[in-house]
């Protein structure tokens, strides 16, 4: 499972390498008369999209982000899945393609997009909407998916499906959400006299017991925080939200951060770091670097997604037992965010319903595909973290019942930031250019004792406002 801060902002490899496999029993696409099979569809299915796909027609479907043969579990679940799809559609052709290391990078997005070269069915992150729109890049699927299409439609989290939207328009189905909490480490919460299974809950708490967590020495940091690589701006923004503001006001065209809220966020992270040297001594910190130091035991707590834990366990060698977690300090608001699959926009109806199909099967039905829980824990992959999560109603009691019984790892470590659920918030627009501007802010309090926090806030007050004139 890669961390929510992987699906967020990506990572540019070196080299991307993309491959296809065919993934089915047939044996080769359709063909049309009316359109030369160019869709991979015969063209012979119904023209209603509320209508199910007709099992004589033919399609193939290209789909994104299939898991590279270094992820061998992961592969052998999604062929697993392909063969059970295939048991109810023989007549659709699955066609993975698969990225090893990071799925997409934005050099790649933004040019595939530009070239028309998006695969049929292609994965996005919540915020790419408006660039993928911009692009003309994907079907409005809105008249595809009900509630015999997709069953268990009414219990998915309305604020999850609203990321997908535009204008009343569905253009995506979520694969994996995330809300920020507040990860700690279990066993320097018990050295240093704190209860690890009552995390803090405002930053004042936060504060007091990242100060008794440093005095256990060692180079230990009781509190920590980005503030390079556009981290520190997207942690900043979740801090601002914790405490009920924003980053950008409700118009989308100003920046909303330079008042009292993001000057207490300012003031109290300066005083941590240079007050109470609780922060460690060690600055310009990215994406990476507080999991490498908490799953050493060099760290107390930082900001992070529940799935941050099953990177470290599985990439880092750390212990499911040795992370707890709670809920965003301040508990007004929290940032929010996930990933998803789009449609491409020009292919044809049966094969919107084929895609519309396969994603309910494989990422939106408790018990099957992403959600079988008992494969997945004979698999040797993680469950029991708290999130994905998007279900409501008589869904999310299945679901979370089934992720108990098969948990790998201790469940009640995360009880507090179960138990209390915060708001999320979604992230601004431009949001990687506005979090460029905020990492100024981050580095210039962490990295300077005798910053001007107004100053900071002045400034990245004008560059946000530059950015966002410029949509």
């Amino acid at each position: 499972m890669r961390s929510a801060r992987f699906r967020r902002i990506r990572r540019a490899s070196a080299v991307t390498l993309v491959s296809a496999l065919t993934l089915t029993a047939l044996a080769a696409c359709g063909t049309s008369s009316s359109n030369n099979g160019s869709d991979g569809s015969d063209g012979g299915g119904s023209t209603d999209p509320a209508a199910p796909l007709d099992p004589k027609t033919k399609v193939t479907l290209t789909i994104d982000c299939m898991p590279p043969a270094a992820k061998a579990a992961e592969l052998k679940e999604w062929k697993e899945d392909v063969a059970e799809f295939n048991k109810t559609y023989p007549n659709v052709t699955i066609e993975g393609h698969s990225t090893p290391g990071q799925c997409l990078e934005p050099p790649r997005f933004t040019a595939m997009l530009k070239a028309k070269s998006q695969p049929d069915v292609f994965y996005t992150y919540f915020t790419d909407l408006p660039q993928v729109l911009d692009n003309d890049g994907a079907a409005d699927i809105t008249a595809y998916v009900n509630d015999k299409s997709v069953p268990l439609l009414k219990d998915i989290d309305p604020n999850v499906l609203n990321s997908l939207k535009q204008d009343g328009k569905l253009y995506g189905l979520p694969t994996s959400n995330y809300t920020m909490g507040l990860l700690i480490n279990r066993k320097l919460f018990q050295q240093a006299g704190l209860d690890p299974d009552a995390p803090p809950r405002t930053w004042a708490e936060v504060r007091a017991a990242a100060k008794k967590i440093a005095g256990l020495g060692k180079g230990i940091a009781g509190f920590g925080e980005y503030s390079a690589g556009n981290t520190g701006g997207w942690h900043f923004t979740a801090q601002v939200y914790s405490l009920g503001g924003a980053v950008v006001d409700e118009s989308g065209k100003k920046a909303a951060f330079n008042n009292e809220l993001g000057k207490q966020v300012a003031e109290n992270l300066h005083a941590m770091r240079w007050q109470d040297d609780s922060m460690g001594k060690t600055q310009l910190l990215k994406w990476g670097d507080l999991q490498k130091q908490i799953a050493t035991d060099k760290l107390g707590m930082f900001l992070a997604a529940p799935d941050d834990i099953a990177y470290m366990v599985q990439q880092l060698g750390a212990s499911y037992e040795n992370f707890g977690m709670g809920p965003i300090p301040g508990e007004r608001n929290t940032l929010a965010g996930g990933n998803n699959y789009m449609v491409k926009k020009g292919i044809s109806g049966d094969k919107i319903k084929a895609a519309v199909a396969w994603l309910n099967f494989k990422n939106l039905t408790v018990g099957k595909g992403q959600f079988e829980w008992a494969r997945t824990k004979a698999d040797k992959l993680p469950v029991g973290v708290p999130q994905p999560n998007f279900w409501l109603n008589e869904s999310k009691t299945k679901d979370d019942a089934a992720r108990v019984q098969y948990a790998t790892m201790p469940v009640a470590n995360f009880k507090t930031f179960m138990d209390n659920p915060v708001a999320g918030k979604a992230e601004p627009p431009k949001a990687q250019e506005v979090y460029k501007v905020l990492d100024n802010v981050m580095s210039g309090i962490l990295t300077n004792k005798d910053a001007d926090v107004d100053k900071l806030l002045a400034t990245a007050e004008a560059q946000v406002n530059q950015v966002l004139a410029n949509q």
